[in-house]
């Protein structure tokens, strides 16, 4: 009985991290799921945020907003499960080598772009069957996909395009993922030591400030690549069977030489709203979530 408790607490501390954290991510995408779609529906080119919120209520009505929430939601319990876990073990073994003095930001940025490159791994597939899902109203009624769910996604893709299909565009997935980790995780945990420690900033106060902070460099570092991302993820071939990318080097050389390196901050202000809401509330439930463990003795 006292050996099978002993290999409970030590199993437990282990996927505490990463069951926090796929959980106050999913919490945060059932709030987010609306100006996500909006994000979306901008980099496809169908308007301004006031002219997509339109035309999206005009001609789909309120349940247009969370059309692939089923699909954000699992890629939450996959990518976000395993990047904020893995972030937290390794910043842990970080400090534990650097005799428990805080780190410094550069080791911080390496831990994250090292959560960011294994949680778009895995999170990869529903990455691309959220994609898939939010763009779907976007293309000829003879184009449309008309997956019900994620699982139905993930279903049809792999049968009709092959089982590797799943990561299509995961190139640009995991380049995303490791800037914006880099961005959101390690300015968030430095942004929290200057708060607290500079500043005496409160708790609440620290997570309100410090989520601002790190949403804007995540949003600043991964919007290019997300750019990019989306393009590959959502194009289809023409009428002779050709794809407008050969791959995301092509996409982004297109998109440079046709608009501008300011092409790929498209809808960077609301690409920035969806971005540092989420980090917030990820960080709130988190916090909230782990009071709760407290208060049980977990």
């Amino acid at each position: 009985m006292g050996e099978e408790k002993k290999v409970g607490a030590g199993v437990w501390p282990t996927v505490k991290p990463f069951v926090n954290g796929g959980a106050s991510g999913m919490l945060a995408t059932c709030v987010i799921q609306p100006i996500d779609m909006i994000k979306v529906r901008i980099q496809l080119g169908q308007g301004s945020a006031v002219s997509v919120t339109k035309n999206m209520l005009k001609n789909d009505g309120v349940g247009a907003f969370y059309k692939g929430l089923s699909a954000g939601l699992l890629r939450q319990a996959t990518y976000t499960t395993a990047r904020l876990g893995t972030f937290r073990i390794l910043t842990n073994k970080a400090l534990e080598a650097n005799d428990g003095k805080p780190l410094p930001l550069y080791q911080k940025a390496l831990c994250g772009l090292t959560a960011g490159a294994i949680g778009a791994c895995v999170g990869s597939p529903a990455d691309l069957a959220l994609i898939r899902m939010q763009a779907d109203n976007t293309l000829p009624l003879a184009q449309r996909r008309n997956y019900t769910n994620a699982f139905h996604a993930l279903y049809r893709i792999t049968a009709d395009e092959g089982v590797l299909a799943l990561w299509k565009g995961a190139g640009p997935t995991v380049v995303r993922a490791m800037a914006l980790n880099m961005g959101m995780l390690a300015s968030y945990d430095q942004s929290v030591e200057f708060f607290k420690d500079n500043l005496g900033f409160g708790e609440g106060a620290t997570i309100l400030g410090a989520s601002s902070v790190s949403g804007f460099f995540a949003a600043a570092c991964s919007l290019p690549f997300d750019y990019v991302k989306t393009q590959i993820q959502k194009m289809q071939p023409d009428a002779q069977g050709k794809y407008p990318y050969t791959g995301s080097l092509d996409c982004a050389l297109k998109t440079l030489k046709a608009g501008g390196p300011f092409k790929f901050y498209t809808g960077f202000p609301v690409y920035c709203v969806r971005i540092a809401p989420h980090v917030m509330m990820t960080w709130i439930f988190l916090n909230q979530i782990q009071k709760l463990e407290k208060k049980a003795g977990l």
